[in-house]
């Protein structure tokens, strides 16, 4: 089954989107299952990981209740309030519903990226290392000193990093960003990358298919064809491109030594492997 490794729904109504603003018009409105099912049916994704879009419970609640009523969400991405001593709990309801598939940690949000290190986050983390439970790290290319400290501290983690740890496409930069991915790669050999966001990080007006291709390929190169993933992103994407248009720039900026099999398990089954989805797993 190809699946979208990463996308998104919200509810504005609901009041814990703080980040959505009428400023961007085109991310101001509801997004939901039925708005996203057309492109699904053209490229043919039979799934979709939905990952948290508010640093609430209350969204990942809402996130598990729609993913019951929805056959193509094949599992959710929450989050989880690490400065509650009550977490455990909320973990627990959570992992009650068989489409929950792992949490974020958003380190994009962390006015100091070195937050996400502090004892009481690592010594979760720990535990969830121990668990094998999923975990999306979401970080800016220039935050990435502190991931790669947080992968040290947490040994075996069951990590993917969030659109290509979002390098600055637009203004062409390629380093330290590329030996830092390749470091992480190269250390942690449990941590995956989805090939997601890169259109929002490039011109959103102006962009080239050609942009992304040293990008794709490195991350192809650092972490092999069985730890990276495809994600739409959207419908953040919209800032950019639309949903056919990100799967034609991930599919052109592939290297030539990615045939069908490799293609494969980039548009679905390093998902299913690594969000356990039906019991698999890597």
């Amino acid at each position: 089954m190809r699946i979208d490794a990463h996308q998104h729904y919200w509810k504005l109504g609901r009041g814990d989107y703080g980040w959505l603003t009428p400023d961007v018009p085109v991310l101001y409105r509801d997004y939901l299952p039925e708005d996203l099912e057309p492109s699904l049916s053209r490229h043919e994704i039979g799934g979709t990981i939905v990952v948290q879009a508010a640093q609430t419970h209350a969204e990942t609640d809402f996130l598990l209740e729609l993913a019951e009523r929805c056959a193509s969400v094949a599992g959710v991405v929450g989050w989880l309030d690490f400065g509650d001593p009550a977490w455990p709990e909320a973990l627990k309801r959570f992992q009650a519903s068989p489409k929950f598939a792992g949490i974020r940690l958003m380190i994009q949000e962390m006015s100091d990226p070195r937050e996400a290190l502090q004892p009481h986050i690592i010594n979760a983390l720990r535990r969830f290392a121990e668990d094998r439970l999923p975990v999306d790290l979401l970080a800016v290319s220039h935050q990435l000193p502190a991931v790669m400290e947080l992968l040290e501290l947490v040994p075996g983690l069951h990590a993917v990093i969030d659109h290509l740890c979002k390098p600055q496409i637009a203004a062409g930069v390629f380093e330290p960003w590329a030996e830092q991915m390749k470091e992480i790669a190269r250390r942690h050999p449990g941590t995956s990358c989805k090939l997601s966001g890169m259109v929002t990080e490039a011109d959103h007006a102006g962009w080239k298919p050609d942009d992304f291709t040293a990008y794709v390929r490195h991350i192809a190169e650092c972490f092999g064809p069985s730890r990276v993933m495809f994600g739409s992103d959207w419908p953040v994407c919209l800032l950019a491109a639309d949903y056919g248009q990100v799967v034609s720039v991930l599919e052109r900026a592939l290297p030539e030594s990615f045939g069908e099999a490799e293609r494969a398990r980039l548009f679905g089954g390093n998902a299913a492997a690594f969000y356990k989805l039906n019991g698999a797993e890597r």
